[in-house]
């Protein structure tokens, strides 16, 4: 109308319309997180859950059983060569009648044939009874060198030899321990009158008095003061 103020309309602005097609992309993907909300929940409740459980205490390490008591070993006999048989005193027999006064004793020479002293000198007078110091069998009886020899077989292979003898048993003879077996003769390589007594392990020389059981030591009283 005239004589009225103009009137200024605002421009018009023109959105774009959503298309259909995004909006339903965005409502597929919603229900799509909607779907895997539970199953991610699932999937972290186990690891979680563990560190709700109370940590069970450590089972004590087993006490080993304790170990049988060791059995000691069997200390083995001093004697260092097998003793024969028993004699009528249950012990081997000495050679000569006691006490024994060794003159010379074994010194096993250094070789086969070097120089030495193959058994052992006892003293005693000639005419003295030499016994058998085990049970064996007369290896030899006669004469070496001029000399009277008597070798007896023990058991266990021993061999032992008395000399100078006159021997009173045959070779072959059957022997047992303490048997009179010879007298003892004179000379021989004693500055005295004595018995060289040897005892062999095939042809090695070993000591003789081994055969002997060791003497016991005996304890005597104290007088009083």
């Amino acid at each position: 109308m005239p004589g009225d103020a103009p009137v200024h309309s605002a421009p018009l602005v023109h959105r774009p319309a959503r298309s259909a097609g995004a909006h339903g992309h965005a409502v597929r993907m919603t229900a799509f997180a909607l779907l895997l909300l539970p199953a991610l929940l699932l999937a972290l409740a186990p690891a979680a859950a563990p560190a709700l459980l109370p940590v069970p205490a450590p089972m004590p390490a087993p006490v080993p059983a304790p170990a049988p008591a060791a059995v000691p070993a069997a200390v083995p006999d001093a004697v260092p060569v097998a003793v024969p048989a028993a004699g009528t005193d249950g012990g081997p027999v000495r050679p000569l009648p006691p006490p024994l006064r060794v003159l010379r004793w074994w010194h096993p020479p250094p070789t086969p044939y070097g120089a030495g002293h193959r058994g052992v000198d006892l003293a005693a007078p000639a005419g003295t009874g030499v016994r058998a110091v085990g049970p064996g069998r007369v290896h030899y009886a006669g004469q070496v060198a001029g000399r009277g020899v008597l070798s007896l077989t023990l058991p266990g292979g021993l061999r032992t030899t008395y000399e100078p003898v006159r021997p009173l048993v045959s070779d072959g003879e059957e022997v047992r321990a303490g048997q009179l077996v010879a007298v003892l003769a004179a000379g021989g390589h004693c500055p005295e009158s004595c018995l060289h007594w040897g005892l062999l392990s095939g042809d090695t020389y070993l000591d003789p008095l081994t055969l002997l059981p060791r003497p016991s030591p005996r304890l005597l009283p104290v007088p009083l003061e």
